[in-house]
Order: C-alpha cells, then sequence, then structure tokens
C-alpha cells in the first residue's frame, strides 16, 4: 500500500472486499483451532487464505494498471510484488494439499510459510537513507 498514490471507486471496492476478508479470518481460524484434526476445517481456513490473497493481487494488479501507483514505481518493482504474492499463494496452496496426508503437517507448512513472510529478512534489500 506504500505505493499506492490515488485510489478511486473501483479500487475502494476492491479493497472493501479484502476487510470482508479479512473479517472471516478469526471465523476461520476458529474453526481451524478447535478441529484441528478435520480436513474440512483446514480447507476453509486456506481458502480463507486464497481470498486475501487474490484480492490483495487484483488490488495491485488493477491500482498498477489504472495508474494509481506512485510514478517513481517501475514495472520490475510491479513484477516483484505480484510474484511475491503469487509465490505465497502457492507456498499456502501446497500446505493446504498436505492434509491429505496429515493436517498438523499441512498447518504447520501453512504456519512456516506465514513466519516467513512476517519476520524473513528482506535480501537484497537496499536500506534506505535515513
Amino acid at each position: 500500500m506504500n505505493h499506492i498514490e490515488r485510489a478511486n471507486r473501483n479500487f475502494t471496492w476492491i479493497h472493501l472486499a479484502f476487510l470482508f476478508a479479512v473479517t472471516l479470518t478469526p471465523f476461520s481460524t476458529a474453526l481451524l483451532s478447535e478441529h484441528l484434526e478435520l480436513r474440512t476445517a483446514l480447507v476453509i481456513y486456506w481458502g480463507n487464505i486464497f481470498l486475501l490473497g487474490f484480492t490483495l493481487y487484483w488490488s495491485w494488479i488493477y491500482a498498477f494498471s489504472a495508474k494509481l501507483v506512485d510514478e517513481d514505481v517501475s514495472p520490475v518493482v510491479a513484477t516483484a510484488i505480484c510474484r511475491r504474492i503469487l509465490i505465497a499463494q502457492a507456498l499456502y496452496a501446497f500446505g493446504a494439499l498436505l492434509c491429505i496426508f496429515s493436517t498438523y503437517w499441512s498447518v504447520g507448512v501453512i504456519v512456516l510459510v506465514q513466519l516467513n513472510y512476517a519476520i524473513a529478512p528482506r535480501f537484497g534489500r537496499k536500506p534506505e537513507a535515513a
């Protein structure tokens, strides 16, 4: 969002869809925590993660194509952001598919992916000037 310079009506609606997916997160998380052994609970949780990623990707693609992003954002940066979202979604999907073997393995992989994106160092990133 730090690359977004302005917004329009369509972008606002897309973000409202994202916020709707955010409001589902406590429900899907509580369902999974209460029924960790059920594949259905895991699929609902993963569906919520997928919906979050889909709307995030949709908002970025829309913002870039509608020229709502800062002028300094290069196509290389835009592509990197799209790639980051798609890789995360693919890793979550892999984690969800592991529920075929074990829901515990599946949840473990999903947690590792979330931890990676939350606390992983940003390799290749130039430090910002003070």
